[in-house]
């Protein structure tokens, strides 16, 4: 006689099997094996991360209240910072328009231009911008342009990347329609396929501005101009108070920039 029991184990759903259940196990332990043999080699003085909570209140201590008396000069820095976001987005359309062009499959010349084109794309986002200003400080001295071509030389990859994926989405029926009675190449690119990723292209731009918003503050730490400058000084000075200030001056920036990439986000799309 068969128990009732077993008949109702035999009905219970699992939705994995012994096998895949062992598989998932042995990935978890590996992925935890990876995790401690991470943090153990990276060399971490606890000590110091215990005593982070402590650090830290004092720190805020001694940056409360924020010292208003260099304002002036930190907006001026702030206005800076947005300037080099601005040049920097508005030079880097002029390069990855045509890289992106050849990086895309569907419209590239030939095999040397599309892997020429996608090796700007990765070589660009392999090197994040600090590194590609401390570059430029080298070559041009510390100041605004080396930010300006820091943040651009970081953009291309960006903005080239999603274009050329863009382009490699469009319709193909208005391509053909158009070669079918002879227009030519640049016929072709400015009325088959520039309206059907003019959409995308403002809201890859309008992304990367934000973005570079964000990566403008931080370049003055190199000497690369912006806001970062003050910064740095305050730091090495331990002027806190003023610390405080330009992070929060950071901050408003940073929530203005996105009040303003969602309001042309709505206008342009």
């Amino acid at each position: 006689m068969v128990d009732d029991t077993d008949l109702l184990a035999d009905r219970i759903w699992r939705r994995h099997n012994p096998k895949q259940r062992l598989i998932r196990f042995g990935v978890m332990l590996l992925t935890l094996m990876v995790v401690v043999w991470a943090v153990s080699d990276i060399d971490i003085f606890w000590p110091w991360v215990w005593d982070a909570p402590n650090q830290i209140s004092s720190l805020g201590a001694r940056m409360w209240p924020p010292d208003p008396t260099r304002l002036a000069e930190i907006a001026d820095a702030m206005i800076e910072t947005v300037h080099i976001a601005t040049l920097a987005t508005m030079l880097t359309i002029f390069i990855a328009l045509p890289v992106s062009y050849i990086a895309a499959q569907n419209t590239t010349p030939n095999r040397a231009c599309l892997w020429l084109g996608r090796f700007i794309l990765v070589s660009s986002r392999s090197v994040n911008t600090i590194i590609w200003a401390l570059l430029f400080v080298a070559i041009f001295g510390p100041g605004v342009l080396a930010g300006i071509l820091a943040i651009m030389f970081r953009s291309v990859g960006f903005i080239g990347k999603l274009m050329g994926e863009a382009i490699e989405e469009i319709d193909r029926r208005p391509v053909e329609a158009m070669e079918a009675t002879g227009a030519s190449k640049a016929k072709v690119i400015a009325y088959a396929v520039v309206p059907q990723v003019m959409p995308a292209f403002f809201a890859i731009v309008i992304l990367r501005w934000d973005i570079n918003i964000r990566e403008s503050t931080v370049l003055g730490l190199v000497g690369a101009g912006g806001i970062g400058v003050i910064l740095q000084g305050s730091i090495d000075t331990f002027a806190w108070p003023t610390v405080a200030t330009i992070l929060i001056a950071i901050i408003a920036l940073v929530l203005v920039g996105e009040a303003v990439t969602g309001l042309l986000r709505r206008k342009v799309l």
